[in-house]
């Protein structure tokens, strides 16, 4: 039998497989997050006729004469390249900008994928909608606080949770107080505050103008409730700057509630002459509440949003990178597991080293390039259909050798 004839076979059937990779990009052409994979080609064994041979004497060298048995299949590669963001609104899509996957878990069993198309199920669990698989992260303490130096665990969003009050105890100022004013003359304040079951409560606080000197001026102050009072002073310098405050906090217990201590700030208030608009800035108490909404920043913090107008930091998304992502293998769904040739996953913060930052409300598109699959499609087809030719070729020639015994 002819060398050319087996060769040509070996090329169909890898330009065969070659069209199945192409096939396969085109068809995931919509799908998000997929990495579109090539065919690269490799000769086989060669057939020595005669050897190469060194120059010697008055003859030159001579070079081997080889013939080929064919080609065979010599990789399919990932194309792990980013592709085009996909706005699509929804707060449970998330897409990565740059590097690095995210991390599902079945069971004990951990995959990487680039389609960040999330949502909650039935038990408030962060999950891909593709195939149910659980959103790996960190879940925050009671306080909000985030340690990702934890091992990674499935991510919760408790919708319906409940924030516990908070009593105030500090109450801040700020604006201006009229340097003009005389004394006696006053500015009064009215702040509401919470104390430890949520309830809340009026003080007035009560701004007299004292005294003034050559280097500075003093304001005496009073905070009153239904329940106690307590005073103080506010001291600027001549430039209108605070310089300090004194008095003793404002304490007073209401009923079947902690007692409430209230120190307050006043270190955001100058003295100019210009009009009083001395106002109150914040309190740190707040009421119950409960968690009615969430989103995620382009770090993969999930910030729980409460009806009280507060905010807590719920857990954070986690990303894996690979010193080699080609090594991944495929598992479908649009996942990847890691290979021995993959290296081991290094799970990180978002935005942080190799980690690439999250796109909220964004999904990755599928990187295949329709123009170039159509182009390898042409070449692929051309070069089946001529080694098809050779194939037939060959069989006519050893039909001319059948014929000569006729």
């Amino acid at each position: 039998m002819m060398r050319s004839l087996f060769s040509g076979v070996s090329a169909l059937t890898n330009h065969q497989t070659r069209m199945d990779v192409i096939g396969n990009n085109i068809a995931n052409v919509n799908t998000v997050g997929f990495k579109s994979s090539r065919v690269t080609f490799k000769d086989t064994l060669n057939q020595t006729l005669r050897a190469a041979s060194g120059p010697a004497g008055d003859r030159g060298g001579t070079n081997p004469i080889q013939v080929g048995l064919g080609m065979a299949l010599g990789a399919i590669q990932t194309d792990h390249t980013q592709g085009s963001p996909e706005s699509t609104g929804r707060q449970t899509d998330v897409a990565i900008e740059g590097n690095g996957f995210f991390i599902l878990a079945d069971g004990p069993r951990r995959y990487y994928t680039r389609a960040g198309v999330f949502d909650l199920d039935g038990r408030n669990s962060l999950i891909s909608s593709t195939n149910g698989m659980k959103v790996m992260g960190w879940m925050a303490d009671s306080q909000g606080d985030i340690d990702s130096d934890q091992s990674v665990e499935a991510l919760t969003i408790p919708m319906g949770q409940s924030i516990s009050p908070i009593a105030t105890s500090e109450v801040a100022f700020g604006g201006n107080l009229d340097a003009r004013f005389g004394e006696n003359e006053q500015v009064i304040q009215t702040v509401e505050i919470f104390d430890s079951l949520g309830d809340t409560h009026l003080i007035t606080f009560t701004f007299t103008k004292d005294s003034s000197d050559s280097n500075r001026s003093i304001w005496n102050w009073e905070a009153s409730s239904e329940d106690g009072n307590s005073g103080g002073t506010v001291v600027f310098g001549t430039d209108g700057g605070y310089i300090r405050s004194t008095g003793p906090a404002l304490a007073f217990r209401p009923p079947g509630a902690e007692e409430v201590r209230i120190t307050p700030d006043f270190s955001g208030v100058v003295q100019t002459a210009s009009e009083s608009t001395l106002g109150f800035k914040s309190q740190n108490g707040y009421p119950q509440g409960t968690m009615v909404g969430y989103n995620i920043t382009d770090s993969g913090i999930i910030v729980g949003e409460f009806s009280n107008g507060r905010t807590k930091n719920i857990g954070q998304i986690a990303t894996a990178v690979f010193g080699n992502p080609g090594g991944l293998v495929r598992v479908g769904d649009t996942a990847f597991s890691a290979s021995p040739n993959s290296g081991e996953a290094e799970i990180g913060r978002p935005g942080t080293g190799a980690n690439g930052k999250l796109s909220p409300g964004a999904l990755e598109m599928s990187n295949v390039n329709l123009s170039e699959e159509f182009t390898d499609m042409i070449v692929t087809q051309r070069g089946f259909q001529a080694n098809s030719r050779i194939i037939t070729t060959s069989d006519e020639m050893l039909q001319e050798l059948v014929n000569l015994k006729r």
